[in-house]
């Protein structure tokens, strides 16, 4: 057997089996162990306790507090493999810094690698994050040799971390074989207890697989398109998982970077999780994606409720599953209950646990830090901060969204302003077919609290540096325009309204006015005064969208435009009704974030009358029995009387969620 050299000189209590080991004999019949699996997933780039947009620290994120959780799982299961679901790669400014910025060298690892390698990482998935920054990015930091279209056949292999990656489901267009291994077989010696009570030590082979949405040839077309291609998770798993049997895999555990959807399976979905945990001879699934915990016994996610999900044990369909949120905040941790029947080590389900454990305590403190990881990337998070504190100009008007779900754009607006302008220029010196076309543009709220009450955009008055641009601006999507006539823009919009719940007027009891189940960053809007238009939460979905006019008239269907948005949601990103690459025009060079700098840089002056009052939609009035309720950060209702929301008022500063957030009421009568 081949020992895990990197644990052995980093981490002696990882798995013992090092070169200091004693010989292993044949396991026998009957023997215990318990092997503990610990995900990370969805990192993100938060290595460090802090947000670089709001330039201070965070003690809720960071991979420094979940590695406190990780030390004191390996004290409790000296047995362990330490497994990352994807993400990991883009996320922050740091992670943007290293990649565009000042890119790492072939010998270098970028700083989430640099901490994950600290922390002896087993091994590791692929998320569709992973692409953001093309392939060539993504072939040096792993330290692989793609074979495919804009990878140079002679670039070096470079440094790439100190575990494993596997991905099955991507493959080359060239050479019609996976991008990276689709599986590794991982052997390691455990402490284990024979049939008579005695402790003895056994190897263990567990087969790893990683998968991810297929999606991202869509989402990232422009790095991937006619390079990769994809193939659904289900049918990939079926065909790899009999090989890693064959090999001698006791346990295989499938990284799958999605997560549950109860929808009639599909290759291309999204998240494929409920389908892959039928898929017979998975012993372990992680997940991600979705950036939430699970088990969760609380939740009332639909998808956590369906038949066969265990939302209270973590199992689907009886695979011990577990995703661990998202920025460091979780711990994923399944405890696997062993026997050997003289064949192979198999799990017992009964006495197996499932955990995503948190890094926030019962008290509403976190766990301390592991100094280590700062000190081991100070370097790159002292040139981060210097390089986001570069001025681009200034605003008199606060841009925030914690009151975005309600009507505040002016974090929003600024966005729809340098995508139209950037667009308007591009179609006059190229495509002068579209010239006599009206450009319009539609931007989300990146930030809305999913994470946390201090995850909401807010960019305060005053000088507007790169940090502030990239809170306004969250992701390296690249800029996309769209040709769409009247009833595709409807569509749109009624698409971007199901990120409210139905109301009933005549109902006396509290109503949830936000269907957290559907992203914020997928509440896409318009910001031009040549627009307006209502969103009535009396109706249901697909039915919301009234009083739609351009240029003071009904719009009609067949009016034809040029609409500006990113490369996520003119690929397909959030299952938008006619976006699917198909009526892409634009594919701009450049990204959106690099877009709304130089508008900014050009403007050097924002105010709120110019950059931040042009609201196009409004909630379609009616009168409620009872109280229509929302939840953001408390103590900001001035800001939300700013934006001239006169409707809406502070209920509760604490919402009794645990979280931080405030209620709010907003009556949809004003």
């Amino acid at each position: 057997m081949r020992p895990n050299h990197r644990a052995c000189h980093m981490l002696p209590a990882l798995l013992i089996g090092c070169a200091i080991a004693p010989l292993v004999s044949a396991t026998p019949s009957g023997a215990e162990a318990t092997l503990a699996l610990l995900e990370t997933t969805d990192l993100h780039a938060n290595v460090l306790s802090y947000d670089y947009y709001k330039l201070q620290a965070d003690p809720a994120i960071g991979l420094e507090r979940t590695a406190t959780l990780i030390k004191q799982a390996r004290a409790e299961y000296p047995n362990n493999l330490l497994l990352d679901n994807g993400d990991a790669l883009q996320g922050t400014a740091l992670a943007d810094y290293q990649a565009l910025v000042k890119p790492v060298s072939c010998a270098e690892a970028p700083a989430i690698y640099k901490a994950m390698n600290q922390l002896g990482v087993d091994g590791a998935g692929i998320g569709n994050h992973e692409f953001n920054f093309g392939l060539a990015y993504l072939n040096q930091v792993t330290g692989s040799h793609f074979d495919v279209d804009g990878v140079p056949a002679d670039a070096p292999r470079c440094a790439g971390p100190n575990f494993p990656i596997v991905l099955a489901n991507l493959y080359s267009a060239r050479t019609r074989k996976p991008l990276f291994a689709p599986y590794r077989i991982l052997t390691r010696q455990i402490r284990a207890t024979g049939p008579d009570g005695k402790p003895l030590t056994a190897t263990i082979k567990v087969g790893i697989i990683g998968f991810t949405p297929p999606g991202v040839l869509s989402w990232d077309k422009q790095w991937l398109a006619g390079k990769v291609y994809a193939e659904g998770v289900r049918e990939t798993a079926q065909k790899y998982i009999p090989q890693m049997r064959a090999e001698g895999a006791d346990l295989i555990v499938a990284i799958s970077h999605g997560g549950i959807d109860g929808e009639a399976y599909a290759p291309e979905m999204e998240n494929a999780n409920y389908h892959l945990a039928q898929v017979p001879g998975i012993d372990a699934l992680l997940i991600g994606h979705e950036h939430l915990p699970f088990p969760d016994a609380a939740s009332k996610r639909a998808a956590f409720n369906l038949p066969g999900v265990d939302k209270v044990k973590g199992t689907v369909f009886g695979v011990p599953t577990v995703m661990a949120n998202l920025w460091g905040k979780h711990l994923g941790v399944i405890g696997l209950h062993l026997k050997y029947d003289g064949a192979r080590w198999v799990v017992d389900k009964s006495r197996t646990t499932v955990e995503a454990r948190s890094t926030k305590q019962a008290d509403g403190s976190y766990v301390a830090a592991d100094p280590a990881i700062a000190q081991l990337i100070a370097a790159e998070h002292a040139a981060t901060i210097r390089y986001v504190q570069t001025p681009v100009g200034t605003s008199d008007f606060r841009m925030s969204s914690y009151f975005a779900d309600v009507g505040d754009i002016s974090a929003i607006q600024l966005v729809n302003q340098a995508q139209t302008a950037y667009v308007q220029d591009y179609v006059k010196a190229n495509l002068s077919q579209h010239a006599a076309l009206p450009v319009l543009s539609m931007a989300s709220p990146f930030k809305t609290g999913a994470a946390s009450a201090a995850d909401y955009t807010d960019v305060k008055p005053g000088a507007v540096a790169l940090n502030n641009a990239a809170d306004l601006y969250l992701y390296p999507n690249a800029l996309h325009a769209v040709k769409l006539n009247g009833a595709g823009l409807k569509a749109w919009l009624e698409k971007s309204a199901e990120r409210f719940n139905r109301i009933d007027p005549a109902s006396s009891a509290q109503q949830e006015l936000v269907n957290t189940a559907f992203a914020g960053f997928n509440f896409d809007m318009l910001t031009n005064a040549d627009v307006s238009y209502q969103i009535d939460v009396t109706q249901p979905v697909g039915q919301r969208i009234v009083a739609l006019h351009y240029k003071g008239a009904a719009l009609s269907p067949s009016q034809e435009f040029i609409v500006a948005t990113n490369s996520y949601r003119a690929g397909g990103g959030g299952n938008f009704p006619g976006l699917d690459g198909s009526k892409t025009v634009i594919a701009a060079p450049d990204s959106s974030r690099d877009v709304l700098i130089a508008y900014i840089q050009k403007a050097k002056q924002l105010s709120r009358a110019h950059n931040g009052a042009t609201r196009s939609w409004r909630f379609a009035p009616v009168a409620t029995k009872g109280a229509v309720v929302f939840h953001s950060a408390p103590g900001l209702l001035n800001l939300a009387r700013e934006a001239g929301l006169a409707g809406v008022s502070q209920l509760k500063t604490d919402d009794g969620g645990g979280k931080g957030f405030a209620l709010y009421a907003i009556d949809l009568s004003k």
